[in-house]
């Protein structure tokens, strides 16, 4: 009996190779009318220039970049990287080191056994560095997820939810998570914003919540957030900031678009990611009133059912808030509003039409789909990386290159582009 059963064992894995190698061959095929239309929306993509094809890059993520098939170094201008921080030596040195003190990842939500000492100092870190009383800080996979998190754990059915028109997809998606009744006010328009709070009120909903992005990322344009807070006060409501695009960037220290408006005590909670000014990698966060925060930690599912951030990530982010406020800070925001301003002034001067005021994102209005393609492509050729968005991340017949500085960036290099936009935009009859 026992030999039947080694020889049975011996012979398994012929058998389970030969179960494999069929079932490779066999894949589940897709209902013909799915793949039929998934087919020609992928067609129609290509046709209208607004497919989106992923360029590989080979080396770190650097103010000068390798991709590939480009044969040289090119000029990145599309990077969320402000600061310069992503490949900055103490950034990578801390990530490193808590690598190797604190291991790979925990393999744990937070409340089960994924919470290390480094993540309660890093969240104690950046309420600190809002200097706000009475305010804790929860950490997130992502902002993705902070925005994903906090509309269904704070708000009911018999509640109300008031987002800005142009807000991120993230905040788009998390109010449709929420069983709050949805109203939806004019871009930056504050009388627009009083208005649907009084229909609100008038519908009988009892807590009103208020959203923005800080800064609205395809525009380059920041909330007029000192209005929005006398709005919001004037009607007892609860307000939430995005502030991806300004946590790191906007305000004299880089605290955000609360410092830039001086209106900081006045937002409830902010949202925001550690993967753009503050190190690049990943990672998210919500601040802001303490008694808020202890109910997301108890209730918020991206943050029950996520595995903690790596160790790497944390350090990392944490290196970066320190670089921000030493002394190091204040010359790399220094540096990279030099770098916007020196831009927008030649790109102006040379006839483009520019978006957004006051911030390291400039878009550059083209309006045609394909011809923010042709230019993104051809600006590539000349060594400047940088990207065409249109329709459905921009509105149609929106289309832009959207350039972003970096304190990274010297002036060289920044001359170097406007002089590439110049002669391609001459060659697609974008400026004469």
């Amino acid at each position: 009996m026992f030999i039947r059963a080694k020889a049975l064992v011996q012979k398994q894995p012929q058998r389970l190779l030969f179960s494999t190698q069929s079932w490779v061959q066999q894949q589940a095929q897709l209902p013909a009318e799915l793949e039929e239309r998934v087919s020609q929306t992928l067609d129609s993509m290509r046709a209208n220039g607004t497919y989106k094809a992923e360029r590989i890059i080979t080396t770190p993520q650097e103010a000068s970049i390798q991709v590939e098939g480009s044969g040289s170094n090119v000029v990145n201008f599309c990077a969320n990287n402000y600061l310069g921080l992503a490949n900055h030596p103490q950034v990578v040195e801390r990530a490193s080191e808590y690598l190797h003190k604190w291991g790979n990842g925990l393999s744990s939500v937070r409340f089960i056994c994924g919470t290390q000492a480094i993540h309660k100092q890093l969240e104690d870190k950046i309420t600190q560095f809002y200097s706000r009383n009475q305010s804790d800080t929860i950490l997130y996979a992502s902002c993705f997820d902070a925005n994903a998190g906090v509309f269904e754990s704070l708000l009911t059915e018999k509640d109300a939810v008031i987002s800005d028109s142009l807000n991120h997809a993230s905040i788009i998606d998390g109010v449709r998570l929420s069983r709050a009744k949805r109203f939806r006010y004019r871009n930056g328009d504050v009388e627009d914003l009083d208005a649907k709070l009084k229909q609100a009120k008038d519908e009988g909903c009892r807590v009103k919540l208020v959203v923005t992005d800080g800064v609205f990322s395809m525009d380059g344009v920041i909330a007029p957030l000192r209005d929005v807070c006398d709005v919001v006060e004037r009607h007892q409501a609860v307000l939430v900031v995005d502030d991806a695009h300004a946590t790191g960037v906007v305000g004299k220290t880089g605290r955000g678009t609360g410092e830039y408006w001086g209106v900081a005590p006045r937002i409830h909670l902010v949202n925001s990611t550690l993967g753009k000014a503050l190190g690049g990698a990943s990672g998210g966060y919500t601040s802001g009133n303490s008694l808020l925060i202890e109910l997301l930690r108890n209730t918020s599912r991206p943050y029950l059912f996520s595995n903690t951030l790596a160790p790497s990530v944390v350090g990392a982010a944490a290196a970066a808030l320190d670089i921000l406020g030493s002394q190091q800070g204040t010359p790399l925001l220094e540096r990279l509003w030099a770098n916007a301003k020196h831009f927008r002034q030649r790109m102006s001067e040379a006839g483009f039409e520019l978006a957004g005021k006051d911030h390291a994102i400039i878009p550059v209005m083209l309006g045609d789909a394909r011809k923010a393609t042709q230019m993104a492509d051809a600006l590539l050729k000349r060594g400047i990386y940088v990207i065409g968005f249109s329709y459905p991340v921009v509105p149609k017949d929106q289309a832009r290159i959207r350039v972003q500085m970096s304190a990274a960036h010297s002036t060289e290099q920044i001359d170097h582009a406007v002089d590439a936009f110049i002669e391609v935009g001459r060659d697609l009859q974008v400026i004469s």
